[in-house]
């Protein structure tokens, strides 16, 4: 959504988070100005959580609560409250006191933790002012993940992640990323998530605590006529499946993989897929390192299935709500791709936590943005704005 002028918004939110940013276990210097407004004290036009103008972004069910990582809203404005303090412009903010021409600019707000939704209650805007539905860009990309694609662990969590990175950084690209921590594709319980990607994919909410509690084990399945179709699906999923405590056998592993792609032609007939190799972490070999590549033979030979002329001649849909398969008996063209990660990341691009550093995440965006734009011919759009924050660091002494 987008407020005319320069507004203030107040949003009434389910639960207000606050946590300490930690970067390399010690404590980020941070400085955030106090931008709450009382809403009590002025004179405001209401919006309710289900008005047209407002722009929903990633999966939200019906109570207007987000899920699974970067769940977001589209607006244009200086300020928002959220139940806490954020700040977003300030006085030196260049073009803030500009009377005029000024370009809108769409102000967006994520919700950085998978674990944490929000949940919208009504929008206020000053009186006399109105919100306009901004139209959506016509690129749509859909990440489907665990904690590498969720940036767990992260400066910034979701919006220091790969997916992230690939999502805001190809420009003009509508994105979502539906990924959870310790999740497998396998449908079976792995690190406390009751479900597997190759099921949960298809409801809106995801596998956590907060999930269980508002849902139980009735979650609303996830209505894919609100949004066009994606043209592009990214899946990053196996790491949780290769470990030995999840109990997941290879074949399994396979199965499920397979059904989820299934899943996705039958919802998306037109979206391309790319499937990555994962990266699970480096083991010492000498004096050097070597990279663990778990389960890249199971997941190249799921990509060879789908461009195979059994599958192509007769595709087979899946559709884990109603727990069918069908053929569509129509032939299509190739339309899933590996994206093989060998040689990204290196030793020191993995945390202690066994996850992508800041630095590891964005090589893997950049390497996989060229990807796309090399496979699908995607031009870049983002050709300026920034993507990833507070990543601005630099040396101006020549002698030292």
């Amino acid at each position: 959504m987008m407020m005319m002028h320069s507004l203030s918004t107040v949003l009434a939110c389910v639960s207000a988070v606050t946590a300490t940013i930690l970067e390399n276990g010690r404590p980020r210097l941070t400085s955030f100005t106090d931008t709450k407004v009382d809403p009590t004290l002025g004179d405001f036009k209401t919006y309710d959580a289900d008005a047209d103008e407002i722009s929903y972004k990633g999966r939200w069910d019906s109570k207007q609560i987000s899920w699974w990582a970067i769940a977001g809203l589209d607006w244009m404005h200086t300020n928002v409250t959220a139940g806490g303090t954020h700040q977003f412009v300030s006085p030196k903010t260049p073009g803030i006191d500009l009377a005029g021409p000024v370009s809108p600019v769409t102000f967006e707000m994520r919700v950085t933790n998978w674990a944490y939704g929000v949940q919208i209650d009504k929008v206020h805007v000053d009186s006399g002012e109105q919100l306009v539905k901004i139209p959506d860009y016509p690129r749509r990309v859909e990440f489907i993940g665990d904690s590498l694609s969720a940036g767990m662990y992260n400066t910034y969590e979701a919006l220091a992640g790969f997916a992230y990175g690939v999502g805001a950084g190809l420009g003009d690209t509508e994105y979502s990323i539906t990924a959870y921590p310790g999740i497998c594709v396998a449908d079976q319980d792995c690190w406390g998530n009751p479900r597997g990607q190759s099921h949960q994919w298809f409801y809106t909410s995801d596998t956590g605590g907060r999930a269980a509690n508002i849902w139980g084990d009735e979650p609303e399945p996830w209505d894919f006529s609100k949004s066009p179709p994606a043209d592009l699906a990214v899946i990053n999923l196996g790491t949780n499946d290769a470990n030995a405590a999840n109990n997941v056998t290879k074949a399994t592993y396979v199965e499920h993989y397979k059904r989820l792609i299934q899943g996705i032609h039958g919802k998306w007939p037109e979206a391309q897929v790319i499937v990555m190799q994962m990266w699970q972490g480096f083991f010492q070999d000498g004096n050097t390192y070597g990279q663990n590549i778990d389960l890249r033979d199971e997941v190249y030979s799921v990509y060879e299935y789908f461009n195979s002329e059994e599958y192509l001649t007769n595709p087979t849909t899946w559709d884990a709500v109603t727990n069918t398969t069908e053929q569509t008996g129509k032939p299509v063209s190739p339309f899933v791709h590996f994206f093989n990660t060998t040689g990204i990341l290196q030793h020191n691009d993995i945390a202690p936590q066994w996850h992508p550093t800041d630095v590891g995440q964005i090589k893997v965006a950049s390497h996989l943005i060229q990807y796309i734009t090399l496979k699908l011919g995607w031009p870049l759009y983002a050709t300026g704005p920034e993507v990833y924050h507070e990543t601005l660091y630099w040396n101006d002494q020549s002698s030292y």
